[in-house]
């Protein structure tokens, strides 16, 4: 059974699955619409009563009174109600989102998606030059992920150029890609975080905060509360006097006017980060609520787990901490809550407790939370491409054993597949035509470094891989900020490998060594620097226009010489972009030069 074939069934596999869910969405969510409509109609005949039975108990006050408590709580209870239709509601919608954004992905439309630009370090070992972010990025046809900290997590994994623990990472993967409804109700709620602040902000403030409410609001607030029911249940008696309640009432607003300021305070704080709590909790609770059995997944589930209490319960209690000094803004709750039971006060010393016994613990659930955010990326793209191959770790000599591979991010249909064999320590030195494949060969290999190292498939359709570190020169730039020239930029940059390969085993990659030298300096230098690579324990691949550097090979039986060719037929030139065995013998930029009628002969 053919690659192309393979690519094509898996596609049509995933393509079926998106577009059930997107039905099956889009159904929930027009049911959703017609409750919502019903939820306002019924809090606007609740208001319209509510007021009708406050006017008929004229000039009652108690008649007044009762029945406003009852309206309040009544429409309390439908707001909630209403709120959480809207919750889902919301939800479903990204559920939807998410299906059209993989649809679309998977016809090789995916520029409108998060490139990773601000991810991109020309001092890195390759991300600068191998299209791993920025427009038309891996990045941007990879990343799902629904919080920065998620997107900057997997950023992260992508340049780390480790290569420990790739077969566990790889089960991680497998599992995640094996749950695609699971991933994608994590990626919808995760989507519905919207804060002004990152979690680092929240980390540092939970951290740095220092407790101002005293220690006898640990009791006060349920005394005070007492004695306010006390005193209105005997007003309706007609025990006490009204003025006793209203008198009472106001001590109550003293009490609480005595802390505002730092209530206030620690409020500006808590409003902005409620609705992350409230979206972190239930992300940690589906955590735990699932059951892994890949060892990186279950490791990073184990730290949410204590023997104690569920991080999800601890973070949820928080969550409605949270919510419940939210109440204060509510004009009519926020007078009636602090005057008869000290709401605010009490709110805020139970959120300052929480804050005392938890603050270290939240960086380590928001890590686990984005580590899930992150590789929820690499197993959507495990499921997206069934027919790609997980590498076979080995620790044989070859660094490389691989059939038909090709670039990820081209369609199947038109991408030409190599198979090439690298020993460890050996390099290639690959000659070829303009535009004949090599600059695209040498982003394959590098993507394949990158892709094995996380754990990912790789784009080939069998893979032996004997894990190594990447590095590569192939965008070297002049920086007229620090008056470096071209030359000098790419001396730092070899200077920078030569450093680094002394230090550990580096798969190499270089596209065109001294560009900016004349040609015979460059061939002379090119040839020294191949050599002194070849006096280490690296391996790698330089691509030349320069055929001189091919005889190398003559005197290191480490170096190989391959070519991609390019023909001229019938006055056109034609590309096979096939790796040959071999050195280049056409080139063709006399050829374009003329064809292009920038010169006549």
């Amino acid at each position: 059974m053919s690659f192309q074939f393979l690519t094509f069934a898996a596609m049509q596999e995933a393509k079926k699955f998106y577009k059930g869910q997107l039905e099956t969405h889009n159904s929930a969510l027009s049911q959703l619409k017609t409750k919502l409509l019903w939820s306002s109609m019924l809090r606007l005949a609740v208001f319209i009563v509510g007021a009708y039975v406050v006017y008929a108990s004229y000039p009652n006050t108690q008649a007044i009174l009762l029945s406003i408590f009852v309206i309040i709580a009544v429409f309390l209870f439908l707001v909630s109600r209403h709120s959480n239709l809207q919750a889902k509601r919301d939800k479903l919608r990204q559920l939807v989102a998410l299906n059209e954004i993989e649809l679309e992905v998977l016809n090789r439309n995916y520029s409108k998606l998060p490139n990773g630009s601000e991810y991109i370090d020309p001092a890195h070992h390759y991300s600068h030059d191998i299209d791993l972010f920025g427009p038309q990025s891996f990045f941007q046809y990879l990343n799902r992920a629904a919080l920065t900290e998620g997107a900057r997590k997997l950023a992260e994994y992508l340049k780390a150029n480790e290569t420990h623990r790739i077969s566990i990472k790889q089960e991680a993967i497998k599992e995640l890609a094996e749950k695609p409804e699971w991933r994608q109700n994590f990626s919808a709620t995760a989507s519905l975080v919207k804060t002004e602040i990152t979690t680092q902000t929240v980390k540092t403030w939970l951290a740095n905060y220092k407790p101002a409410i005293p220690k006898l609001f640990t009791w006060l607030p349920f005394v005070f509360s007492g004695i306010s029911i006390t005193l209105i249940a005997l007003y309706f008696f007609d025990i006490v006097s009204v003025y006793l309640v209203g008198f009472w009432f106001f001590v109550g607003l003293a009490i609480t006017g005595l802390f505002v300021k730092k209530v206030n305070l620690l409020s500006s704080h808590t409003s902005k980060i409620q609705g992350l709590f409230e979206q972190y909790y239930q992300l940690i609770q589906q955590i735990e609520a699932t059951e892994f059995s890949s060892e990186f997944l279950k490791e990073q589930k184990a730290k949410i787990v204590t023997e104690k209490e569920q991080a999800s319960l601890v973070l949820s209690r928080f969550s409605k901490l949270l919510s419940a000094l939210d109440q204060r803004n509510n004009m009519l709750f926020g007078i009636f809550g602090n005057g008869f039971l000290q709401w605010d006060n009490f709110q805020s010393y139970k959120i300052e407790q929480w804050i005392k016994a938890h603050k270290h613990q939240v960086s380590d659930w928001f890590e686990v939370v984005a580590v899930f955010d992150a590789y929820n990326s690499l197993g959507n793209f495990s499921f997206n491409h069934k027919e790609f191959t997980f590498p076979k770790i080995t620790e044989q000599p070859s660094v490389f054993n691989v059939e038909d591979a090709a670039h990820p991010l081209m369609a199947s249909e038109v991408a030409v597949k190599n198979s090439f064999h690298i020993e460890n320590g050996h390099f290639f030195i690959i000659t070829g035509a303009n535009m004949a494949g090599k600059s695209t060969f040498l982003r394959t290999v590098s993507l394949m470094v990158v892709m094995a190292n996380c754990g990912l498939p790789v784009c080939a359709k069998t893979c032996t891989y004997n894990p190594i570190k990447l590095i590569t020169s192939m965008r070297t730039t002049d920086s007229l900020s620090d008056d470096a020239s071209y030359f000098f930029s790419e001396l730092k940059r070899l200077k920078f490998i030569v450093d680094e390969i002394a230090k550990d085993d580096y798969f190499i990659i270089l596209d065109e060594i001294l560009k900016g030298t004349n040609s015979t300096d460059k061939a002379i230098g090119s040839k020294k620097f191949i050599e002194k690579l070849n006096g280490t324990n690296s391996t790698g691949i330089i691509a030349t226009h320069d055929l001189s550097l091919c005889e190398v090979a003559n005197n290191l039986p480490e170096v190989h010489n391959y070519y991609f060719d390019a023909e001229i037929k019938d006055n056109e030139l034609h590309f096979d972009y096939t790796l040959k065995n071999g050195i280049c013998q056409n080139m063709n930029a006399s050829f374009l030069l003329k064809k292009m009628q920038i010169i006549d002969s």
